[in-house]
């Protein structure tokens, strides 16, 4: 899951010459070409750099540009011929650039006989590859949890809270010393679905894993699941007073401000706020945990998932280099470059990564197999999530109940 941007930007028929040229190396006819997204240019520099170094004889030339328009004109340099021998796939699927979408289309190269094919964890198969076959190599790995400061958490004499009750009595005792346990920005659309996220982990996935397949098949639905139990969790943490004061009224970078100000001990984000947080909040000691929906600890799960990856073109002339690349991006070396350069996790898991201590249990719980991918990765249109971002601030408005916001989920996932 990425963070979603303004669809003003999209352009159909935007071409290549108006990607940004990385000038990385200079263009090679016999070399190969890479297409990644702008968020990636540092990361990616790094890797073709190390890749260069192993192998000279293999010219590379990269171009960047923003989702939006990475996702518009992949299709159409795939269809014509024209695109990149590797570049830039979504996880799962709902955008034109995703593996669900291209893969059936033979646009993409098998890569199950690949080395790093085999250390896909579970957990994570399911947007990595199509009908059985990988597609993409993982390059990284981020998860949603409950971010906290420790010095905080450490004031109010308490431990992080490992059940749903022990939450609740967290957030009351958060209140009685004047802070909310948790700040939340559902001012700014993307942010509402995080929570919901977090819970549904949990309530849906412990107990039914197969969730997504059976919607897929239409044997469930959002209405007729335990999403309903997420939903109305989500509100009972808001009337528990878990949360900021208005939410509605709070954008992402208000609820940062507020556990760095100190009037709330942490937030529900990705990983990849802890930076943010860091920055904000001077020289402070974060941790992460699991957000726990149950009174069960053995039922929690996290949702975490591949959040970058990149294909294969199946119509490359210069095949053999570009698995080449595609290997070296899953290789310990390759996945090492690209987290340490880009702060993130390692889509592969590896012991001899250094990485953050507070991200230890999203490491744990991915070496367990006790994430979910992220959920709007296997929903088949971008709608859903749009409506889900919606109803959920709907919800805390009150303007629509919890069955009205889930009806209109299901409308939009049965939708073309």
């Amino acid at each position: 899951m990425r963070k979603p941007r303004s669809l003003a930007a999209l352009a159909a028929l935007v071409g290549v010459a108006a990607l940004t040229s990385c000038g990385t190396e200079e263009a090679a006819a016999d070399g190969i070409t890479v297409a990644a997204n702008s968020t990636d240019r540092v990361p990616m520099d790094a890797v073709i750099e190390a890749f260069r170094e192993q192998h000279p004889d293999i010219e590379v030339t990269v171009t960047y540009a923003d989702t939006d328009q990475l996702q518009s004109t992949l299709r159409t340099q795939l269809s014509s011929g024209t695109a990149p021998d590797v570049f830039t796939v979504w996880p799962g699927n709902g955008n034109p650039g995703a593996l669900h979408v291209l893969a059936p289309e033979g646009y993409l190269v098998s890569l199950d006989d690949t080395e790093f094919a085999d250390k896909i964890s579970e957990g994570d198969k399911p947007v990595t590859q199509f009908e059985g076959t990988t597609y993409v190599v993982p390059v990284t790995f981020s998860g949603i949890g409950a971010i906290y400061r420790k010095d905080l958490l450490a004031d109010l004499g308490a431990e992080e809270p490992a059940t749903w009750s022990e939450m609740l009595d967290l957030c009351a005792t958060a209140q009685d010393n004047d802070m909310a346990l948790f700040a939340l920005g559902n001012q700014t659309p993307w942010v509402t679905q995080l929570v919901t996220y977090a819970l549904v982990a949990t309530t849906v996935y412990a107990d039914t894993p197969d969730f997504d397949e059976r919607m897929a098949a239409g044997e469930t639905s959002f209405s007729d699941s335990e999403w309903k139990t997420a939903m109305e969790k989500y509100l009972e943490m808001d009337e528990a007073g878990c949360f900021t004061d208005n939410p509605l009224g709070t954008s992402y970078e208000a609820s940062i401000s507020a556990v760095a100000q100190g009037r709330a001990v942490g937030l529900v984000q990705v990983a990849t706020t802890l930076s943010q947080v860091r920055k904000e909040a001077g020289d402070v000691e974060l941790g992460l945990f699991a957000l726990p929906a149950t009174d069960d600890p053995e039922q929690t799960r996290m949702p975490a998932s591949v959040s970058a990856a990149y294909g294969v073109n199946a119509e490359s002339t210069n095949l053999g280099d570009a698995r080449a690349f595609a290997e070296f991006l899953g290789s310990v070396e390759g996945q090492a470059i690209y987290a340490a350069e880009g702060g993130t996790l390692p889509a592969l898991p590896d012991d001899s990564h250094e990485i953050d201590p507070a991200l230890s249990v999203l490491v744990d719980h991915q070496a367990q197999d006790r994430t979910v991918p992220f959920m709007d990765q296997l929903w088949p249109n971008p709608r859903v999530q749009q409506i889900h971002f919606t109803v959920v601030q709907e919800l805390f408005s009150g303007a629509a109940s919890v069955e009205d916001a889930l009806t209109e989920m299901d409308a939009a996932y049965t939708s073309n």
